[in-house]
């Protein structure tokens, strides 16, 4: 434990409201899996499971269909909205604009302990692509991006980042296994994005870099499902 020093003020944070607890509890949730695109969202069942009145969690499921979480539907309630075929890319768009803005904001603050821990995680990022797991992959690229955008100074735009980050978790679409040698060629890109941060470059080169990094990744898929749907019209074709 640690010893408050003589003379040291102790700083508290507020305490959070009931609404916010139950917000970020359904969030969590809601980003981690345990509640389903489609699943239903019953408020006596997360009352009792968590000893908070049924007030603040429909404040909080309000708050979640205003942000394009959650559906309320009439005579059924509240469900975990599904995304369509296109949220990925949709989404994958937007965070390419949001990213390359923020990493172009964060470079100057970045350390030379930050650039390394961003390198360290690529290292094990190859390792987790040979060992073809693509959970940890996948975690390690989200903690990679965020080491290098995360000193941005703009809190806005994180908090929009991060939601958008959120947004292609909830919809689970693995880029890199959609599209044959897109991860291997994506921490070449890694490299080559943290040595431009450390050579000093300007805002606009690491921006449009940036960006472009999540735009490959959008090609390659892109590429790959029309290939795919040539494919499969064809073989019905001649079936």
């Amino acid at each position: 434990m640690a010893i408050q020093e003589a003379g040291e003020t102790k700083k508290s944070e507020p305490a959070k409201s009931k609404s916010e607890q139950a917000y970020e509890i359904l969030k969590a949730r809601i980003a981690d899996g345990t509640f389903v695109p489609g699943f239903r969202l019953v408020i006596d069942q997360v009352s009792r499971e968590y000893g908070i009145s049924s007030g603040p969690w429909r404040e909080s499921l309000r708050r979640l269909e205003a942000e394009g979480w959650v559906e309320i539907i009439p005579n059924v309630g509240a469900i975990v909205r599904r995304f369509d075929g296109g949220a990925w890319h949709r989404t994958l768009r937007l965070l390419s604009r949001l990213e390359g803005l923020a990493t172009a904001l964060s470079a100057p603050n970045l350390t030379a302990d930050d650039l390394t821990a961003a390198r360290e995680l690529n290292e094990q990022m190859r390792e987790a692509l040979q060992n073809f797991d693509t959970t940890t992959f996948g975690q390690l690229n989200r903690q990679f991006h965020a080491v290098l955008y995360a000193k941005c100074d703009d809190d806005h735009l994180l908090a929009l980042l991060e939601a958008e980050w959120m947004r292609m978790q909830v919809i689970r679409r693995s880029a890199f296994w959609s599209a044959p040698g897109r991860a291997l060629k994506a921490l070449e890109e890694h490299d080559e994005l943290v040595t431009l941060i450390e050579s000093g470059a300007d805002f606009d080169e690491i921006e449009a870099t940036a960006r472009a990094h999540e735009v490959h990744t959008l090609t390659a898929v892109e590429t790959q499902d029309v290939q795919h749907r040539v494919a499969t019209f064809t073989d019905s074709s001649v079936a």
